[in-house]
């Protein structure tokens, strides 16, 4: 089976386990096992990188998904590029501008279910700009977990975003305006 239907699998496993419980569950994240991937058009190529995760303040509500809080801080000062010209050009000041503002942000403010995965509506901030952002979400068991076992999970968020509407307009002539990312974060329920 194909990653996307191992993780709609999963999805529905863990959507159908039995509720750990009614009220809604705060998780810490794993830095070292979560990551955040984009990637953008460069003329016939493409321009792909990382940015570490650096803190996420999650809650789940499996019962009511309007009461799940995604709130993630990124470190655009460390981000890395499959170019190592683009990884500078990317943090100088006309792209991330990483001196100035070396974070960027995203805090959710709400969320729906949508298919086999949620829809999450939030802001993001990027050089010191907050613009809202639809991310979809996926949602499964780390492997080696249970089914019913909800303390080890794995939420993936992807979208895109037009650079240009956070001032990142830098090597617009080379490199593609819209950034496709992917916010994958282990996480772990806390005590």
């Amino acid at each position: 089976m194909d990653r996307p239907g191992l993780a709609a699998l999963a999805v529905l496993m863990l959507l159908a386990a039995p509720p750990a419980g009614a009220a809604p569950v705060a998780y810490d994240l794993q830095p070292d096992a979560s990551n955040v991937t984009f990637e953008t058009d460069f003329g016939g190529a493409l321009i792909t990188g990382d940015i570490p995760l650096e803190a996420a303040d999650l809650v789940i509500d499996f019962d009511r998904l309007a009461n799940c809080r995604i709130d993630v801080t990124l470190n655009a000062a460390k981000a890395g590029a499959s170019f190592p010209f683009a990884a500078d050009a990317m943090k100088g000041a006309s792209v991330l501008d990483t001196r100035a503002h070396p974070k960027m942000r995203f805090t959710s403010t709400s969320v729906a279910a949508r298919g086999d995965g949620a829809s999450v509506k939030g802001n993001l901030t990027i050089r010191g700009v907050t613009r809202p952002v639809t991310l979809e979400a996926r949602i499964w068991r780390q492997q080696g977990t249970e089914t019913g076992d909800r303390s080890r999970l794995t939420i993936q968020l992807t979208g895109a975003v037009h650079r240009s509407d956070f001032g990142a307009t830098g090597f617009a002539d080379m490199v593609s305006d819209r950034v496709r990312i992917t916010i994958t974060a282990r996480i772990i329920r806390r005590d």
